[in-house]
């Protein structure tokens, strides 16, 4: 049977690889490495973390994205490294992105941290030939059908303000752009901002902390806001509203593993948006280890979801 072009889905998958040159997390807050090198180690652990997100199931050629994340303070010169890899997947759109981050974090007293993080790495992005068309579709010559793969230099540069309580960061991804001449695709900057704190009760048994993410490559916007719940330390329960897109809970439960934390979650995003005609959601996990290692902590716990 002859291969040929379906030019409604493909039409649909280039409206989303601008949209999709940044991984997209759900449970961002457990993931800030990621967008915001400064992140890297900022609150003196050494951190693990994997994601895999299942976007828009049922959706023919619809998002897959994985993500590995590790991080590690190094306490003599007040700095943190890092390197993370991604990949994401599109209908015939695949991509790989590797980056090594780099912190230095300016200690301001009272536990308060100020840091600088940049990011320098590749990005990769293939595209695939099994392109299938409805009758009437003629062959256009804008399509790479012999599985074209392209790579560029990438960087990426943040702030974080840290104390016990709050978090706020500014960062932007993707700083040196690039052009996939053979894919005609071209990688433009992403810029974030992003804010938490950490709300006790009375009783200290439960905590509420919100956290915003707002994004933008200035041809289109993203805000997700989010609250969760922590409950003695060890489970924790909320929600994320993702603008005009989705309304997903979420769940996760920590606790002690040798000489650290092990960390899983979960969370189902429900689509609000018209795709929901055609998809049951988005399903999306994360594990996460963090130990201590080397110098302690000023009588300081972070036993709370605000890691990395």
């Amino acid at each position: 049977m002859r291969k040929q072009y379906l030019l409604v889905i493909f039409l649909f998958v280039g409206t989303l690889i601008k949209a999709q040159q940044d991984p997209q997390f759900t449970q961002f807050m457990f993931d800030r490495v990621s967008y915001n090198p400064a992140a890297a180690a900022i609150d003196g652990y050494l951190n693990a973390t994997a994601f895999y997100r299942n976007q828009w199931t049922g959706f023919d050629g619809a998002p897959k994205t994985g993500l590995l994340n590790v991080a590690v303070p190094v306490f003599a010169i007040n700095s943190g490294v890092g390197v993370s890899f991604y990949f994401d997947e599109i209908g015939q759109q695949k991509t790989l992105n590797a980056l090594l981050s780099y912190s230095y974090q300016l200690k301001l007293g009272g536990g308060n941290k100020l840091a600088f993080g940049a990011a320098l790495g590749m990005y990769n992005s293939k595209m695939g030939t099994d392109w299938i068309a409805t009758d009437g579709v003629d062959f256009d010559n804008a399509i790479p059908v012999t599985g074209e793969s392209s790579t560029v230099f990438d960087a990426s540069f943040g702030v974080v303000f840290r104390t016990q309580e709050l978090y706020a960061g500014v960062s932007v991804t993707h700083l040196s752009g690039g052009n996939l001449k053979n894919l005609n695709i071209d990688l433009t900057q992403h810029f974030y901002g992003e804010l938490g704190y950490e709300f006790t009760l009375p009783g200290e048994t439960i905590k509420l902390i919100p956290n915003v993410l707002f994004k933008t490559d200035f041809a289109s916007m993203q805000i997700d806001m989010n609250l969760l719940a922590m409950w003695n330390n060890l489970v924790w329960f909320g929600a994320t509203y993702r603008l005009e897109d989705a309304i997903a809970p979420m769940a996760g439960i920590q606790m002690p593993v040798g000489k650290g934390e092990i960390r899983v979650g979960y969370s189902y995003d429900i689509t609000i948006s018209e795709i929901n005609n055609y998809s049951s959601g988005s399903h999306e996990v994360f594990l996460n280890y963090n130990m201590g290692i080397g110098k302690p902590l000023n009588n300081t716990k972070y036993k709370n979801v605000r890691f990395l």
